[in-house]
């Protein structure tokens, strides 16, 4: 798994990198398939932003998130890439115990 992370208006810290880094193993570890992860962290007068693009098998997932602190951001970032993540990950799951064997839009 490649991870980037970069900073817009703010400098990215030791602490920050590791902060986000171990957070990210948290989807890592929920589904093994990620290929790419770009992380983009900005300010914005009193709105840290937190981006993230994560490259899968079969689908790439954007998500952002703001708050006042960036590690709350980061926080809730990871949150939100989760349950985005574990979604994509049962509805693979689903296609591949279809016993129709068929698409299921192709089955209606």
């Amino acid at each position: 798994m490649n991870l980037n992370i970069t900073g817009h208006h703010v400098e990215i810290t030791p602490a920050i990198r590791e902060y986000a880094t171990s957070k990210i193993g948290k989807i890592k570890r929920h589904f093994e398939n990620v290929i790419d992860v770009q992380i983009i962290l900005s300010v914005e007068k009193l709105k840290q932003k937190a981006e993230a693009t994560v490259h899968m098998s079969g689908k790439d997932v954007f998500v952002e998130c703001e708050d006042e602190n960036l590690y709350a951001a980061i926080d809730t970032l990871i949150d939100k890439l989760d349950r985005q993540v574990m979604k994509h990950k049962e509805k693979l799951a689903d296609r591949r115990h279809d016993v129709s064997g068929q698409h299921p839009v192709a089955a209606e």
